[in-house]
């Protein structure tokens, strides 16, 4: 194994509610109505194809303007509190002093990811992503292999020998189908079995060893 790939939202930080809410508030201030089950279809899915659906649901913004004033919300709210999944700050360190390198793979906007960057930069006292690839770095977004196959080149490394932590359906796809050990930690959605070789219940007590321990072993299987 020779880096470790992240997911961001619902991976490193339970942040799904705030984007739930700043999509309620859009739509609601437009006069429609935003379901939960809506929302919840929504979970890992590509900025502009949200927008796409929150314009139908009554948003009368171009898409640009839908992607931004979300991503605003969210990152107003993540401010003012960051919501840490268990386990992953641990992670981080465990992986600082093997000298693993990380990448954060996101579909929010740079400008999140890198606020999200800087909050673990300053919770551990050191950078710890190398690469980072956003919704707005992509042509296609997840479920599509580019973000994961452009983070490992970003790292110099190959992407089988990657793994890759997603807490959604349409991440665990992406990064199933770039190649990538997939560990799924599904959150608030479910993950089909066709996209992640290993599912876990959360970061919590996960090390560096144990990543190494999936990877070799899948890698193992898929060599027989």
């Amino acid at each position: 194994m020779q880096a470790v790939l992240f997911d961001m939202d619902g991976t490193i930080i339970d942040s799904e509610p705030y984007w739930m809410t700043a999509e309620r508030e859009l739509v609601e201030s437009f006069g429609g109505t935003w379901s939960e089950e809506q929302a919840y279809a929504l979970v890992g899915s590509g900025l502009w194809n949200s927008a796409s659906l929150l314009r139908a649901a009554g948003v009368d913004l171009e898409l640009d303007d839908i992607v931004h004033r979300l991503s605003d919300r969210v990152l107003a709210q993540i401010e003012e509190a960051v919501p840490w999944r268990p386990g992953v700050r641990e992670l981080f360190t465990s992986l600082l002093d093997a000298g693993i390198p990380c990448a954060l793979v996101t579909m929010s906007l740079r400008k999140n990811a890198e606020a999200l960057a800087r909050a673990v930069a300053r919770e551990l006292d050191q950078e710890v992503f190398q690469a980072i690839v956003a919704g707005d770095d992509v042509t296609s977004p997840k479920p599509n292999p580019e973000a994961y196959l452009t983070a490992a080149e970003a790292l110099g490394v190959d992407i089988r020998s990657t793994v890759a932590l997603e807490d959604s359906a349409y991440g665990a796809a992406s990064a199933f189908s770039a190649g990538a050990v997939t560990i799924g930690i599904p959150l608030h959605v479910g993950i089909p079995e066709s996209s992640f070789h290993v599912m876990w219940s959360s970061l919590e007590g996960v090390t560096v060893d144990h990543l190494r321990e999936v990877w070799r072993t899948e890698r193992m299987v898929g060599s027989a």
